[in-house]
């Protein structure tokens, strides 16, 4: 029996890392080619280190002043999401109450105020299209408004909104529920206008 000789095989190349060379490796479980590399690699992996931790931290943060936000706080983030909703709901139409299209800005006016009948703040039929200057500077135009808002939703609809309602004591739960509802209708109408 005659013994062969074996040539040991050649170790099987890798890609390193860092450079994208490839290279023979001294260690079964090496990765790159270089010190060079490995501080650059080391670099790397503590900045998306670093990285992954401001976003977590930054989360962490805005949990907490979740938690810390106060019912008015709420109640603002609440009636903006609705405003923007009516100001899209109503793009193509005028002003509720001087029934001009204005150059300048719209608010999202109420018929009957928010002080008035708090029950009513976030009440679609309540709340339409307004030109600022009726809604800040006319005190809503409330004589016009009505006209125009017997013609858009009728004198049903009217006489719900100016008849006797059940006061409402929102919670934050439902302030934050009233949020998110009205902010997936403002995305969902952004997006069929895109």
């Amino acid at each position: 029996m005659t013994l062969r000789s074996h040539s040991p095989k050649p170790p099987k190349l890798k890609v390193c890392k860092t450079c994208k060379a490839k290279f023979e490796p001294r260690m079964p479980m090496a990765t790159v080619c270089s010190p060079f590399c490995a501080m650059a690699l080391a670099r790397s992996k503590r900045g998306k280190a670093e990285r992954l931790a401001t976003v977590k931290e930054k989360r962490e943060i805005k949990a907490k002043l979740e938690k810390l936000k106060s019912k008015s706080a709420w109640a603002r983030e609440a009636q903006a999401a609705v405003n923007q909703f009516i100001r899209l709901r109503d793009a193509d139409l005028p002003c509720i109450s001087c029934g001009r299209f204005h150059q300048g800005s719209y608010d999202a006016g109420h018929y009957l105020s928010r002080g008035a009948r708090p029950e009513l703040r976030f009440d679609e039929l309540n709340i339409h299209k307004q030109c600022v200057p009726c809604n800040q500077h006319l005190s809503g135009n409330v004589v016009l408004y009505r006209i125009n808002l017997l013609e858009k939703i009728g004198a049903d609809g009217v006489a719900y909104l100016e008849g006797p309602h059940e006061p409402k004591k929102y919670t934050i739960d439902d302030l934050k529920a009233i949020k998110q509802h009205y902010s997936a209708l403002v995305r969902e109408l952004k997006a069929r206008t895109e």
